[in-house]
């Protein structure tokens, strides 16, 4: 039952006091944006299931985060835990250089940690800070890299759930078979849709990048009982124009039952470099609380600079 509940915390990986807003690094649909007019799917030749289909089976943004193994590149990681009043109880902060060139090397340039982090055997009080670990500090390693070992059966359920997470993170929508979500994560499934909403915007990213926001989000018009049952709120992603590679995506989700309840929010924002691009700017926001064990308020920025392509990578 513990790891179920770690794992519902992991999910909110990729959103406030229980409904309260942590105002600090509060994620925001793509903030990079400047939007157009709405999408002429005709002209366009677009439709509805050419976006779902793209989000559902896109390789190109979990790759992103396999492509930084080739680059040296400087991460600035700043962690805030809160207490039930919303009052910053810990704090972390990382300035890391991670050095692809030759054998990977990750240098701490600064290392800060203030408050209430650690248990008294050296683990992070939070698992979402453990998780944020596993999730963006390991994305150039052994995990996110092709032909990974595969875990040797030692700490397997746990490895699951960390698939599942990779799942609901880069492609959702998505099944997941997680105990008591079932199957709320397939929001693009025949029984789902008829709960979104779909639209199509034109606009430009970074000011020069012609790109398509996609956002689906819950129909405003539905009961408030139908509205607390549906896990995913919203889902936007930023595809560009020329290529159709995704540059950015949000997603907002909560749910509540009498086991748990987690309200999370997560941007993640992409950027250019030579022909690859790569993750530049990530925002999360979340609170997750289940019994016998102590609610977990944590916010993160992660931005990601000073790329370098190494020679042979």
């Amino acid at each position: 039952m513990k790891k179920v509940f770690l794992f519902l915390l992991l999910i909110s990986l990729f959103y406030t006091g229980l409904a309260q807003e942590i105002n600090r690094f509060n994620p925001d649909t793509i903030k990079t944006i400047t939007l157009d007019s709405a999408v002429n799917i005709k002209a366009e030749k677009l439709n509805v299931e050419t976006f779902i289909r793209k989000v559902m089976y896109d390789t190109s943004f979990y790759q992103s985060f396999r492509d930084m193994k080739r680059y040296t590149f400087i991460a600035e990681n700043r962690i805030y835990s809160y207490d039930k009043k919303n009052k910053v109880d810990g704090k972390i902060y990382r300035k890391i250089r991670h050095n692809n060139s030759g054998p990977y090397k990750m240098e701490y340039l600064v290392k800060q940690d203030t408050g209430k982090i650690y248990k008294k055997n050296g683990k992070y009080q939070l698992y979402t800070v453990e998780m944020f670990d596993y999730i963006f500090m390991n994305a150039y390693n052994t995990d996110f890299v092709p032909n990974a070992p595969k875990p040797d059966g030692k700490g397997g359920t746990n490895e699951s759930y960390k698939d599942k997470l990779k799942t609901l993170i880069f492609n959702p929508g998505r099944p997941v078979k997680v105990p008591f979500i079932g199957s709320k994560t397939e929001i693009f499934s025949a029984n789902m849709r008829q709960y979104y909403d779909y639209g199509f915007t034109s606009g430009t990213y970074l000011d020069s990048i012609p790109v398509y926001r996609f956002k689906v989000s819950v129909k405003p018009d539905l009961s408030s009982w139908t509205k607390d049952g549906i896990m995913i709120k919203e889902l936007v992603t930023i595809f560009d124009k020329r290529n159709f590679n995704i540059l950015g995506r949000y997603v907002d989700m909560k749910y509540s039952n009498m086991l748990f309840d987690f309200d999370v929010q997560m941007n993640i924002e992409m950027g250019y470099f030579g022909e690859d691009k790569l993750p530049t700017k990530i925002t999360y926001q979340g609170n997750w609380d289940y019994p016998f064990k102590k609610e977990e308020r944590a916010s993160f920025l992660i931005v990601h600079k000073d790329y370098k392509l190494e020679k042979g990578k």
